[in-house]
């Protein structure tokens, strides 16, 4: 049990760092970049509960999409018109890899999302191949398939309200959630 804590405190110690070192806006590299105001959302120190992950940033349900995104991350960011994966992108995916490997009765779907520029046809087919990608890398390290499906909403669910590219930068994700 204190080595999978200390792995899983290194995962999330490796997701803060990649997060700390990504900038808000990777436009130019044409990859994906982690999200790092999502890591830290939470309570704070937390309180010894039994069925309760004890995190550095709170108190999670075990397995629960609380748990997934403040302590693994939820989300990938990817550039303009992309959606190949970066080296940052990879590493929220093999953290997500990990946690789907010690829950193995949960299925997730990944959600592919674009910002508001484009047609609706061509936003959610490239929404569609933005799911697939993370879709494919979870397969390639060793996640089964029938756990994962994707789904695209294209420009319809926008993470931020805007037209400038602070906002687009954050609309152009892949979410992964609990089903």
């Amino acid at each position: 049990m204190a080595g999978l804590n200390r792995r899983l405190f290194g995962a999330m110690v490796l997701t803060l760092f990649v997060a700390a070192c990504s900038t808000q806006d990777d436009a130019s590299s044409g990859g994906a970049v982690t999200d790092p105001s999502q890591a830290g959302q939470g309570s704070g120190a937390g309180v010894d509960r039994p069925g309760v992950s004890q995190g550095a940033f709170g108190d999670y349900e075990p397995g629960s999409q609380e748990e997934l995104a403040a302590l693994v991350g939820s989300r990938i960011y990817f550039g303009y018109d992309q959606y190949n994966l970066s080296e940052a992108a990879q590493a929220v995916l093999r953290n997500q890899a990990d946690w789907l490997k010690r829950y193995g009765d949960k299925s997730i779907v990944i959600e592919g999302h674009c910002d508001e520029r484009g047609t609706r046809e061509y936003n959610l087919a490239l929404g569609a191949r933005r799911a697939a990608a993370a879709r494919r890398y979870l397969m390639v390290l060793g996640i089964d398939g029938s756990r994962i499906r994707t789904i695209s909403y294209g420009k319809e669910r926008p993470e931020v309200a805007a037209s400038n590219e602070s906002a687009w930068s954050r609309n152009r994700r892949a979410s992964t959630v609990i089903e």
